[in-house]
């Protein structure tokens, strides 16, 4: 029988949603149009989403950061963060979260937010026995032991309103071509290593890291 703090859980839990292959400027024009029409009763929701190739700048990004576009679409966004590359095989979750709302456990502030979402790359890349930490200074996850060490695997931008509603979110290189990372700096790092799943020695579908990467956010939250 369910208890009542399992049941709170159940019925505050983020809706997921699968968006499947969509060019980002429709997804970004999405993300603001739900945030600006959300209210108290508004269901969080987690979008999983697989764009084509497109360069992402944050609100403070250097656009010299972006080396030689080959003409892929360079787009300005309202997240934080500097150039980062969303391409298919790679996971992308978008998270529409209320932090001002009380979730089970405790109520979310943005700090507690972002180290929820590193946790769950951190923990969907240990399921796949992949080594993933933190580096200070530097939103996103890296990889933490072997030949490469060091290399970024998973990106990290929100936006946080006055609302206290949140949008954009973490993005985590499954089977990728990887070429286009090294057409900018990534996160406005010269030179930083970016690195995939595939190149890892990982053969997982994409499909079943969406879903585990999902399912892990959806634990933290809860």
């Amino acid at each position: 029988m369910l208890n009542f703090a399992t049941l709170a859980a159940m019925l505050t839990a983020p809706q997921i949603i699968n968006r499947g292959v969509e060019d980002y400027a429709i997804t970004f024009a999405a993300m603001r149009a739900y945030t600006d029409s959300r209210n108290a009763d508004s269901p969080d929701q987690l979008w999983i989403v697989e764009h084509p190739p497109v360069f992402t700048l944050g609100l403070g990004a250097d656009p010299s950061h972006v080396l030689n576009a080959h003409a892929i679409a360079v787009v300005q966004t309202d997240r934080g963060g500097e150039v980062t590359y969303h391409g298919p095989g790679q996971v992308v979750i978008y998270l529409l979260i209320d932090l001002r709302r009380n979730h089970p456990g405790a109520r979310l502030f943005a700090r507690e937010f972002v180290q929820k979402i590193e946790q769950a790359v951190i923990d969907t890349l240990a399921a796949y026995n992949l080594a993933g930490e933190r580096k200070q200074g530097a939103p996103g996850i890296y990889v933490s032991s072997g030949a490469w060490q060091g290399a970024k695997i998973a990106a990290l931008g929100l936006k946080i309103r006055s609302n206290g509603c949140t949008y954009h979110g973490v993005s985590l290189n499954v089977a990728m071509d990887l070429a286009p990372f090294s057409w900018i700096n990534p996160c406005g790092y010269a030179g930083l290593a970016t690195v995939d799943m595939r190149t890892l020695g990982v053969t997982a579908g994409l499909g079943d890291v969406q879903k585990l990467l999902a399912a892990q956010l959806l634990a933290h939250f809860l």
